[in-house]
């Protein structure tokens, strides 16, 4: 942890009091599908975003990162004012964002110390592993503990909604939060999002010789504007025209009487979160029944109705998708928000060389930039690291 150390000392000239993290996270399966009260399948991975922490006696939050040059510094007392005239953007908007929201969820931030944030990530940016909420959830971790508060994990994964809504902008679910706190080793988090009920579900891939290899393209996104939340104002149109609450009211039983209510677009919009709802629900069971090297074909299924249906995918990440098929993974699909980022693949370990050159070459074939390849353990979730 010396990066994030020598970063606070950098800014502060001090050690911290402590130092916290939290994960980002692969969603196994279930896109889309959060933010229409449905279910998902994420589970955390072992790269984490690292804050490291101080009080100050100035009433100060100051933060600063390894993703910009500059520290940004506001009084905590100013932090409604600030949100409130739109002063909270770019990369602090997040940690600021949070602190916010905190204050919007029954913290006392009039009486909150000033504190200082140091924030180093190995979680890679806009590949789809939620690098947001490793920083939100690491960032709230140690200013509720910090400031006295104690709050359980559906507040704090609220929290850290609300700061990437309403302070980033980014119109997000609350999946990538949940799963960021309450990762487990070599299990996943079924998360009933409309109830915010979660399950940990055992996956069984170590014992099975099992991989997940994250394919990242290298094309980046950006949720705060264009396709994400067209999506999303899409499900919520098909929603309203179905006489539902949300997507996860529609049953796929119901989908021949949606295509004779909706347009053709929002239709296959509609078609996808359905189905990818049941996809969900039918890993689960397989997991549990068959285990896990008999999901590979919904896993397939997944990517084929957000290529489809949902039309998110990318032709990087249909060619990643399709290579890692060819040369022996049990399925392969994108994941997270869509437009680029990155593909998984889970796979025998043994496959992993074919499935790396087979992937490496098809990229080359068509011109594309090389992707980055690497493995992911299912882990733990936020903590106090120290």
């Amino acid at each position: 942890m010396s990066g994030v150390h020598d970063l606070f000392a950098e800014l502060t000239g001090r050690l911290p009091e402590g130092v916290w993290s939290a994960p980002g996270r692969v969603n196994l399966i279930g896109e889309h599908t959060d933010y229409n009260d449905g279910f998902v399948l994420p589970f955390a991975i072992d790269r984490r975003t690292r804050v490291a922490a101080a009080p100050r006696t100035d009433g100060v939050l100051r933060v600063v990162s390894t993703f910009a040059a500059e520290s940004v510094a506001l009084p905590v007392a100013d932090l409604a004012r600030a949100h409130a005239a739109g002063h909270l953007r770019g990369w602090s908007a997040y940690p600021l964002g949070v602190a916010w929201a905190l204050g919007e969820f029954g913290v006392d931030l009039a009486a909150a110390s000033g504190v200082d944030l140091a924030v180093d990530s190995e979680v890679p940016v806009g590949a789809g592993l939620s690098s947001s909420a490793a920083i939100e959830n690491a960032v709230a971790i140690a200013l509720t503990d910090l400031w006295g508060s104690d709050l359980d994990w559906k507040t704090l994964a609220r929290v850290g909604q609300r700061a990437e809504n309403d302070a980033v902008g980014a119109p997000t679910g609350i999946m990538d939060q949940c799963a960021s706190l309450l990762g487990r080793d070599d299990a996943a988090v079924f998360l009933d999002c409309r109830a915010l009920a979660a399950e940990v579900v055992t996956l069984g891939f170590a014992e099975a010789d099992l991989v997940v290899r994250v394919l990242d393209t290298g094309v980046r996104h950006e949720h705060a504007t264009g396709g994400y939340r067209e999506r999303r104002a899409s499900c919520e149109a098909g929603a309203a025209a179905l006489g539902v609450p949300a997507l996860r009211d529609v049953d796929v039983s119901d989908l021949d009487r949606a295509r004779e209510v909706l347009d053709e677009e929002t239709f296959r919009r509609v078609r996808h979160v359905v189905t990818e709802d049941q996809r969900v629900l039918d890993t689960v069971r397989t997991l549990r029944e068959h285990g896990p090297a008999a999901i590979g074909a919904l896993l397939d299924a997944s990517h084929t109705s957000m290529r489809d249906d949902f039309e998110i995918s990318a032709p990087e990440l249909d060619v990643a998708v399709e290579a890692a098929r060819s040369a022996g993974a049990l399925g392969a699909r994108m994941t997270g928000g869509g437009f680029g980022g990155a593909a998984i693949a889970v796979a025998p370990s043994g496959a992993v060389p074919a499935i790396s050159a087979a992937v490496e070459k098809a990229f080359a074939a068509r011109g594309f930039a090389a992707p980055t390849q690497f493995t992911v353990v299912p882990s733990p979730g936020a903590r106090r690291d120290e």
